[in-house]
């Protein structure tokens, strides 16, 4: 059943995520107690906790901007097992050593920086107009091109109390990289096999988990007027200054025309008699409106 009453704040709800359900669960409880299209911003697999922004309304518009933000991930890699899934998940077969805690840190800088890495199978890749995940399941034999992704840091912060083949990695990367993939190559890179057992995202940009709320918040069904105090308006996401305009040429850019500017090339946040509307975009000294929010 529907909700009467539509949110009217559009912007951000960064959710904290719990292990053992999907992001669309998320995304599906927020768009009906707002009452608008909503989505998120990166999936999380239903293993992982942690960061999970939430565009509503027309703030899912701004995707395109937060994409190659960096994230930070606290995986748990376990070594001597593999998996067809690369995680616990999946099939699980003994084979190969455990490392110790300084032949893994000794490693990591390898993946230091662009690398080009191969994603899982089991993942949402198209593949011929399939995803990846239902060729496997299915049994079809298929292979994937690797990706460029970054790597900017990580971290072996060492074992995980009570497992002694298993170690916990802190991970900052760029948009689009897999986490299960870096415990296979990992692995690879010390001659045996790993599957990712565990993974929190802490941060997604300016998402992090300290201005994250539970998902149980949500769970209690909020009202609307509590729901919009949850909100992070859109404004406030965005690392982009003001363009300085005068009046007439507020009017210019918000019509569509371009306008001469002395500033900078790049995305800037564009307003029409103080009011935010959306981001504008400098180029050779032409400012064009490139994503209007109303």
């Amino acid at each position: 059943m529907k909700r009467e009453e539509k949110i009217s704040s559009f912007g951000f709800i960064n959710v904290d995520k719990p292990s053992g359900i999907v992001s669309s669960t998320v995304v599906n409880k927020i768009k009906w107690l707002s009452g608008v299209p909503c989505g998120h911003m990166g999936t999380l697999d239903p293993l992982a906790s942690g960061v999970l922004p939430v565009g509503i309304g027309n703030a899912t518009r701004l995707f395109d901007y937060f994409l190659e933000k960096e994230k930070e991930y606290v995986a748990e890699f376990t070594f001597g097992v593999d998996s067809d899934t690369l995680d616990s998940t999946g099939n699980l077969i003994r084979g190969g050593h455990v490392p110790n805690e300084t032949e893994i840190a000794e490693v990591l800088p390898q993946f230091f920086g662009d690398i080009m890495q191969v994603p899982p199978k089991y993942s949402a890749k198209n593949v011929n107009g399939r995803r990846g995940y239902d060729l496997a399941r299915a049994g079809i034999d298929f292979e994937l091109p690797p990706k460029k992704v970054h790597i900017y840091g990580m971290e072996c912060l060492g074992m995980v109390e009570g497992k002694e083949d298993t170690f916990r990695i802190k991970i900052r990367c760029g948009g689009g990289t897999y986490i299960r993939s870096i415990a296979r190559d990992v692995a690879s890179a010390l001659g045996t096999k790993a599957v990712m057992s565990a993974l929190r995202r802490t941060q997604s940009g300016i998402f992090n988990l300290e201005n994250a709320i539970p998902f149980s918040v949500l769970e209690a069904d909020p009202t609307i007027e509590e729901l919009e105090k949850l909100v992070i308006s859109t404004e406030n996401v965005l690392p982009f200054s003001p363009l300085a305009l005068s009046d007439k040429q507020e009017i210019k850019l918000y019509n569509g025309q371009r306008v001469a500017v002395d500033c900078a090339d790049g995305f800037y946040k564009i307003y029409q008699n103080g009011i935010f509307y959306g981001i504008g975009e400098v180029t050779n000294g032409l400012a064009k409106a490139k994503t209007k929010l109303c």
